[in-house]
């Protein structure tokens, strides 16, 4: 199957729009791609060495929850692009503190469980078949008043 752009799933603009692309949705599973170099998206978050800083995992797991929750909204007919919330996140773990230059990065999201606001996915980041982060993500759907009401300009 063919997909569109992050950019068609997400209310992420760049520079902090960190997918490439969509590999996979399913209805319980999502994957990402993205590579760590500096002709690329992560190109202004990358150390001198040229690594992403491992504390980019929780981001590139909730885009990729993103992309799963915007995909459904799309073949669903509703608006694709909404703003979600990551609630936290749990035994979220970059061993390696870091990925590394010059590597292709899979980010997959399996949902765990769902109501019609909150969900929780597990996580994980790879690079080929070595797993470099795991976690769960907790997420939030608000509604279109409590984001009015969030992000309300002026004071009352």
């Amino acid at each position: 199957m063919s997909y569109l752009s992050p950019t068609d799933y997400l209310p992420h603009d760049a520079p902090m729009l960190l997918l490439e692309s969509v590999e996979s949705v399913t209805d319980d599973a999502a994957a990402c791609r993205v590579t760590v170099t500096p002709q690329g998206v992560l190109a202004p978050f990358l150390t001198r060495a040229g690594d992403l800083p491992g504390w980019y995992a929780l981001e590139l797991m909730a885009q990729t929850v993103g992309i799963w929750s915007g995909w459904h909204r799309q073949q669903k007919g509703q608006e694709s692009i909404s703003l979600g919330m990551v609630l936290g996140a749990r035994e979220l773990v970059c061993a390696a503190g870091h990925f590394a230059a010059n590597s292709e990065l899979t980010i997959t999201a399996t949902l765990l469980m769902q109501d019609e606001r909150f969900s929780s996915f597990e996580c994980a980041i790879l690079t080929g078949e070595a797993t470099l982060a795991t976690g769960r993500v907790n997420t939030f759907q608000p509604s279109q008043q409590e984001l009015a009401s969030l992000f309300k300009q002026g004071v009352s």
